[in-house]
């Protein structure tokens, strides 16, 4: 287990310098200035040249790479040419509602797919299964973001139950996080429209798995000896049939974390994807630099987990690596 532990670190490692490179060279080519943004288009050559130098990007590429991925390493992510303020911050600041709203997507996705999916594979060709599954592939086709507009009009509009936009933030009151209802109650149409689409494609992933599992042996023999179908479905069905479909979760959360920004725009959340459009449009590099660098980190990082998963829920990936 260690020598696979050590093989996917160093994995790990690698992935991050290479997505570092990729990022940064990706964002050099693309064309425009920082400097004559901020500056305005009618500004003088010689203040747009001395903006340049303020902000250092008249060094060498090669130069400035060092020196972001230096500042990377003890949390140094620079200062926002925009906001005026430690990029750091602005992200931890926009973090604090894309995270939660993630994991509360996932978590909708997660009950709803394993719930739909176990039961489609119980009653397979039948009315249930033949019923969810279409249902799964319209979830599928539908935008989220067209799903979003959907939800806002009934429950915003039309219900008024929830706002149609808009994000408190969570805040504190005598040291008690007093915006907690008011703050899940913001995301919860959000998370609603983005684990719609996941829960479908994982749902379909979950009822293949279960059916696969169904026909091996050891199903029949815990049938055999006497436990009902239900025990043996939940007991001994899942466990094996969630190796593939754990390895599906961990790429959806990924989605779910770099994908908000659409969601994001329709509900008007003040979320991460929300502050790398407004730093692509004000040409910001140094934001959008640091906030895809963090996405794609995510996103390696979680591969990385699912795979600890992988180990740790079936043995044969353990015994392989010896």
């Amino acid at each position: 287990m260690s020598y696979f532990l050590f093989k996917r670190v160093l994995t790990l490692i690698a992935t991050l310098v290479a997505t570092s490179v990729i990022v940064f060279s990706a964002l050099e080519i693309l064309p425009g200035n920082a400097a004559q943004v901020l500056m305005g288009p009618d500004a003088d050559p010689a203040a747009v040249q001395a903006k340049t130098i303020e902000l250092g990007l008249d060094q060498p590429a090669l130069q400035r790479y060092f020196h972001w991925l230096g500042g990377l390493t003890h949390g140094d992510m620079g200062q926002s040419y925009t906001y005026g303020s430690p990029v750091s911050e602005l992200i931890a600041e926009r973090l604090s509602l894309t995270i939660p709203l993630a994991v509360m997507a996932m978590l909708l996705t997660t009950v709803l797919a394993l719930a739909v999916g176990v039961y489609a594979a119980a009653r397979h060709n039948r009315a249930g299964d033949i019923g969810l599954m279409t249902l799964a592939q319209v979830g599928i086709a539908i935008p989220n973001f067209w799903f979003a507009i959907l939800l806002i009009l009934l429950f915003s509009v039309k219900l008024q139950w929830f706002s149609a936009g808009g994000f408190d933030g969570w805040y504190f009151e005598d040291g008690i996080l007093a915006g907690l209802w008011e703050g899940f109650k913001a995301l919860i149409l959000p998370a609603v429209a983005l684990a719609v689409v996941q829960a479908a494609i994982l749902a379909r992933f979950c009822r293949s798995a279960v059916l696969e599992v169904l026909r091996e042996d050891f199903v029949r023999a815990a049938r055999a000896k006497g436990l009902s179908h239900s025990a043996t479905l939940w007991g001994h069905v899942l466990r094996n049939a969630m190796i593939p479909v754990v390895t599906v979760m961990g790429m959806q959360f990924a989605e779910l974390l770099a994908g908000t920004i659409v969601v994001e725009s329709v509900f008007y959340l003040p979320g991460l994807g929300r502050l790398i459009f407004q730093s692509i449009a004000n040409r910001d590099l140094i934001v959008v630099r640091n906030c895809v660098m963090l996405l794609a980190a995510m996103v390696v990082i979680v591969n990385f987990v699912v795979d600890v998963l992988y180990a740790t829920i079936d043995p044969r990936v353990k015994a392989s690596e010896i």
